[in-house]
């Protein structure tokens, strides 16, 4: 039985560590996966890199297909972001370690994506709106970019503003503003 982890929320500093790659025949990965996975889905996430979880290794769970509740998530180990294409397209974020917010963020919107399964097959992805979005993102985080360090600067300012006001409304990861809370 897995036992629940928490979600690392900012600004702990190991959100902004980049992260050591994984060794392709560590068995541990596995159970990793699978507690990152069910952390996601628990939380309505899409996508959740290894640090989220407290765990400084280059491992990505994701799934943007989530529609008749089925859960299929990809497992990326060691990901490397290839290729992106087209011009950015700023949309906002939201975050599962930044409850509460959305912040604008410019991405292009297309991303290819190398990685390693758990079995250790080499493998591409690629995709577009919120696959590729979500890709960057969680690349992101591996190399200890979280979205605050991602959007321009007075977009910045304000998503910090919006971060603390959600984090003392008590925002949970998963919300993406404050205001669901009132429903």
């Amino acid at each position: 039985m897995l036992t629940m982890v928490s979600i690392v929320r900012s600004p702990n500093p190991i959100l902004n560590t980049v992260c050591e790659p994984c060794e392709l025949d560590d068995k541990s990965l596995r159970k990793l996966a699978r507690q990152m996975a069910k952390a996601m889905y628990k939380n309505d996430g899409c996508g959740l890199a290894a640090p989220q979880l407290g765990v400084t290794k280059r491992l990505v769970v994701v799934d943007c297909d989530q529609e008749d509740g089925e859960q299929n998530p990809l497992v990326l180990v060691n990901p490397v972001l290839v290729e992106t294409q087209g011009d950015p397209v700023v949309e906002g974020e939201g975050c599962l370690s930044c409850p509460g917010i959305s912040v604008p963020i410019a991405r292009p919107p297309f991303a290819r994506v190398r990685y390693f399964d758990l079995d250790g097959e080499e493998w591409e992805i690629e995709g577009d709106g919120l696959l590729g979005r979500c890709l960057q993102h969680e690349l992101d985080h591996l190399d200890g970019v979280t979205m605050f360090e991602r959007c321009d600067p007075l977009a910045r300012i304000q998503a910090l503003r919006d971060y603390e006001l959600a984090l003392a409304a008590g925002a949970r990861p998963g919300e993406t503003s404050v205001e669901a809370r009132v429903r």
